[in-house]
């Protein structure tokens, strides 16, 4: 090689030369092409960030027009789709739950705006007035829920009838019979649960309470 160098050494020279500016061509042509893709990617996420904040303003007038359902659709959309969350999307979306009774939901989001932007934010002090009224209503239905939870009802025992163990039908008052409404007057039909007395024993009694007693017809 060293000989050939000697022997020929413009070619050799020029050669090499052709190779160096053939590579720097190569690495200068990929780095446009990073550059070229990394634009493309910054525009795109740039056109998408811009459509979710007409999907923001989107249900932002919805909800200021009374059309809670479609704002929430709206706000979960962006949410799904946003890697970082405005901080007015958090009162958006706690507002916004609010009126649809979601008030757990409600505290949880305008809490966060809250800690987020303290006393100083735009929404501040209506976030801490919805805030207020979102867990006093909340505190409301724990208090339903637990009460419901307490309730007692006289279907879930069995209920002495006294010393005869009957019952008058509670269906036909005692009639054997009942009458409805019909297209052409009142409609009289036997009663399918007592017996021609207009009595139930006190076990048929408990079953019809629990809606258990099947017609004898």
């Amino acid at each position: 090689m060293t000989a050939y160098f000697h022997k020929h050494p413009v070619t050799t020279l020029a050669t090499f030369l052709l190779l160096l500016l053939a590579t720097a061509g190569t690495t200068h042509a990929q780095s446009t092409d990073r550059i070229k893709q990394q634009e493309y990617i910054q525009q795109q996420e740039q056109a998408k960030k811009a459509m979710l904040m007409r999907e923001l303003d989107s249900g932002v007038y919805f909800m200021d027009n009374g059309q809670y359902a479609a704002a929430d659709k709206k706000f979960r959309y962006v949410l799904e789709n946003l890697r970082s969350v405005p901080s007015d999307l958090t009162y958006y979306f706690g507002k916004n739950s609010f009126h649809l009774a979601q008030y757990k939901q409600s505290i949880d989001w305008l809490n966060k705006y809250i800690q987020l932007k303290g006393t100083n934010g735009q929404y501040s002090s209506d976030a801490i007035q919805w805030k207020k009224q979102a867990e006093a209503e909340y505190l409301k239905e724990k208090s339903k829920a637990s009460a419901k939870v307490a309730e007692v009802l006289s279907a879930d025992y069995d209920i002495d009838c006294g010393p005869t163990g009957k019952v008058i039908c509670p269906v036909c008052k005692g009639d054997h019979v009942t009458i409805k409404k019909g297209p052409f007057g009142d409609e009289y039909k036997t009663c399918q649960y007592c017996n021609e007395q207009g009595i139930l024993t006190c076990e048929e009694y408990n079953l019809l309470v629990r809606g258990q007693l099947k017609p004898r017809n």
